[in-house]
């Protein structure tokens, strides 16, 4: 029998294993009294993480193309709005998912024009425009919830479960297993990751660059119009400020998950457990029964260091 090379392994591809595994038995054993592991607790980690894990897909892709994209918290928002406001108008589950993920393809596109055509950085296009689309979520809902009260619609987009598995979930493993397939296994995913890796071998390559940037911001700005779709859903209603808080805690994940800040390495499966991580983190730092204050201090400081870590381990890799 052919014995394991253990030395053969690159240990630094599964750091985002050893950080879940981690943190999961350190509150598995300090608040297994606080009901951690209990079968609610985890269904409700797996809730908090599925959207912040669809968001981390689109975020993946954008990374790997060494771009950033600063605004799907605030299309997260808008989407949401357009859906609930479609929904209450024309009773119509199809027209208003499609008004929501229009607004996601609308401003993922205009982002991606401004970076692959005019030339401006994705940071910076990102950031003025986040402003601006909060700003048009703020107006046209009026600074108001609006409620969604179709109970198929909230079965389908965030509150249903199909047995005991939640919809969320299902809607999570389609997005990732997709998302891993094209990123890994289609030429367009070898295009993403070559241009990220190096953008002048890519063009000598033949890959139209500027193209691959236009169709990540687009995709990714889908992606955040999903993940406002489900937040209606789960929440049974939208406001604008749904996803004000899940930009630097998706970005977190998905560099966590082994996805190159630096761009040309991309782990979609890695974020989807970044955004467990995320989401367990959060809910531990609840459990041990910290002010909102202290769980954001103690948030923001365990991000730094994991976030750190992992850009430690790609730079060494």
């Amino acid at each position: 029998m052919k014995k394991l090379d253990w030395k053969g392994i690159r240990w630094g591809e599964y750091v985002v294993y050893y950080i879940f595994l981690g943190i999961f038995l350190l509150f598995s054993v300090v608040l297994y009294d606080k009901g951690f592991l209990s079968i609610n607790n985890l269904m409700n980690i797996i809730r908090q993480s599925a959207i912040m894990a669809i968001m981390g897909v689109g975020m993946t892709f954008v990374l790997s193309a060494a771009e950033i994209d600063l605004s799907f918290g605030s299309i997260v928002a808008l989407a949401a709005i357009v859906t609930a406001m479609v929904l209450r108008s024309t009773d119509s589950i199809l027209l208003s998912v499609l008004g929501g993920l229009a607004v996601g393809v609308f401003f993922g596109f205009i982002n991606g024009l401004f970076v692959a055509k005019v030339g401006i950085p994705s940071f910076l296009i990102t950031l003025g425009m986040s402003s601006i689309i909060l700003g048009i979520a703020r107006w046209v809902s009026g600074l108001q919830s609006i409620p969604i009260i179709n109970d198929r619609f909230t079965f389908l987009f965030g509150s249903g479960n199909i047995g005991s598995v939640p919809v969320l979930l299902l809607w999570v493993a389609a997005v990732m297993l997709v998302g891993h397939f094209v990123l890994t296994k289609t030429p367009f995913g070898r295009q993403v990751l070559a241009t990220g890796g190096n953008r002048l071998t890519a063009l000598y390559s033949g890959i139209n660059v500027n193209r691959i940037k236009l169709a990540v911001m687009t995709l990714n700005g889908a992606l955040a119009a999903l993940a406002g779709i489900l937040y209606s859903g789960r929440l049974h209603g939208a406001r604008y400020t749904l996803g004000e808080n899940d930009v630097m805690i998706v970005i977190a994940g998905t560099i966590i998950g082994g996805t190159s800040m630096f761009g040309g390495k991309g782990y979609v499966i890695g974020s989807v457990i970044g955004a467990i991580i995320m989401a367990m983190l959060s809910n531990g730092l609840i459990l041990f029964g910290l002010s909102v204050d202290q769980q954001m201090i103690s948030r923001g400081a365990i991000i730094i260091i994991a976030v750190a870590l992992t850009m430690r381990k790609q730079r060494n890799s």
